[in-house]
């Protein structure tokens, strides 16, 4: 059975039947670990409820009982190997220790179930790019303490780019890691309700979701709000952390989308001061 294309259209990708795909391709593994990590009451309920039953309860295959198929959002969280499906559906973090034309280039690829990824990248950049200064001062009880980045607004940023990347296009998240400078490109760009002036301007308000069952799982796993607040979130962190306000880009084509948050600017001064007296 075929779904005529025009109102497969109609349907946000992430929501669609994936006609390639069978039930098979969904890991009861996956999704029990997604329902015990979120407390969802279909935890226990999934240990002896039929996995047609179930995974129609989570509205991640279509609903045809002649024609039982995974939805492309059943398979970017519940298959072990979405890429198989969706061509770099991955995260790629690189690493520039000496700028974009030095000759050492450092590279780590996430792939797997979407909010797997998301979180391994996550932990990936806090334990190998997050770095802390603590300065005490005399007569006063609390510490002056800073990060050349705040954690929450990287952490956004990428839930973002996981929650709008185009999965039917060939092109992987990727997260640039530069002396000076974090830089999040994802494809295609914003939507053309999201104006290249207001994101300028941090005026940003998008009618159109183009994941929104994507978002759906994300904001369950606590990764992401959704409802037009991620910006506001980004901005906040970064003021907190007295860092520069980030930039926010699209092209005219709106073939990607940037996000660029700049380093502490008295972090680079605060280290070498430390080198300097150790």
């Amino acid at each position: 059975m075929s779904i005529p294309t025009s109102i497969n259209n109609n349907i946000p990708f992430d929501d669609r039947v994936n006609h390639v795909a069978e039930l098979a391709d969904l890991s009861i593994a996956l999704i029990q670990g997604y329902l015990r990590e979120t407390g969802s009451s279909l935890y226990e309920a999934a240990k002896t409820m039929d996995f047609v039953d179930l995974c129609k309860s989570m509205n991640i295959i279509g609903t045809l009982p002649e024609y039982i198929k995974p939805k492309n959002v059943g398979l970017l969280f519940f298959s072990f190997e979405p890429d198989k499906f969706f061509p770099y559906a991955q995260i790629d973090v690189v690493e520039f220790p000496q700028g974009l034309g030095g000759d050492k280039i450092i590279e780590k690829t996430f792939k797997g179930p979407l909010y797997v990824q998301l979180k391994e990248a996550l932990l990936y950049i806090h334990n190998t790019v997050i770095q802390e200064i603590i300065i005490k001062q005399p007569d006063v009880a609390e510490a002056i303490r800073f990060f050349n980045y705040p954690f929450a607004a990287i952490e956004e940023s990428l839930a973002n780019a996981v929650y709008h990347k185009g999965y039917d296009e060939r092109e992987p998240i990727e997260v640039r890691i530069l002396p000076d400078r974090i830089e999040i490109v994802s494809h295609p760009g914003a939507d053309r309700s999201v104006s290249i002036e207001g994101l300028k301007n941090y005026k940003v308000f998008n009618r159109r979701y183009r994941n929104r069952r994507i978002g759906e799982f994300l904001k369950e796993l606590h990764l992401t709000e959704g409802r037009n607040t991620g910006f506001r979130k980004i901005i906040n962190a970064l003021e907190h952390n007295g860092s520069p306000l980030p930039i926010f880009e699209t092209d005219e084509e709106r073939l990607s989308f940037a996000v660029t948050l700049y380093k502490h600017q008295d972090f680079p001064q605060m280290i070498a001061n430390i080198h300097t007296h150790t």
